[in-house]
């Protein structure tokens, strides 16, 4: 009877372990970015790094993204996006967030981090999107020590961030480097089954 009860008990700590784990999963936000050459679409870990994910949501609910570029395109990178205006005029941005950058997320190849300056805590608006494990952007092997903050992963249309990462660029801008020929316009950007 003893071995029936605890074999019951440990039947029931496994599945709630387990639908907790499903819950968590589900709460996870599935954003959408749609670009001129197609649609990638995210999986943000709030777990994880809830302050990065608020801070990037926040923009995707106002329609900050809307009509920008990805601006900074590096063969063997990454893709960088989210602040600028197809003229290439920044948008003004809110205040900087705290850096969340952790070994937990990794620049792993297809996933999302937030660009900053060589300021820690700088990050606002722009991200990018890792085109190859960038170990050297994690906390524990980035120069700096503090590394960049990974907050989710593409789990649609990598094709596309592939696509994007092979167009032409240019350097003739005097402010910006490896800017494409040829604009990568995110036309928008929203939170798949949103009710916010």
């Amino acid at each position: 009877m003893k071995r029936l009860v605890n074999l019951m008990a440990a039947v029931l700590v496994l599945s709630v372990l387990f639908c907790t784990r499903g819950v968590q999963a589900a709460a996870d936000p599935i954003v959408q970015i749609e670009t001129n050459m197609g649609n990638i679409v995210l999986r943000l870990d709030e777990r994880r790094a809830p302050i990065t994910v608020a801070n990037f949501l926040q923009y995707v609910r106002s329609g900050f993204y809307d009509g920008t570029i990805f601006h900074r395109v590096i063969k063997g990178f990454m893709i960088q996006g989210g602040g600028l205006t197809p003229e290439l005029r920044e948008k003004t941005a809110h205040a900087p967030i705290k850096n969340e950058a952790s070994v937990s997320l990794r620049n792993r190849k297809y996933t999302i981090a937030m660009a900053r300056t060589s300021a820690p805590n700088s990050a606002t608006c722009q991200f990018f999107i890792n085109t190859k494990d960038n170990r050297g952007l994690d906390p524990d092997r980035a120069q700096d020590g503090v590394g960049y903050a990974v907050f989710g992963r593409v789990i649609q249309g990598r094709e596309v961030v592939d696509r994007i990462e092979s167009v032409d660029v240019s350097n003739k801008h005097p402010f910006y480097k490896d800017v494409p020929v040829k604009p990568v316009i995110i036309k928008s950007v929203k939170v798949l089954g949103d009710s916010k």
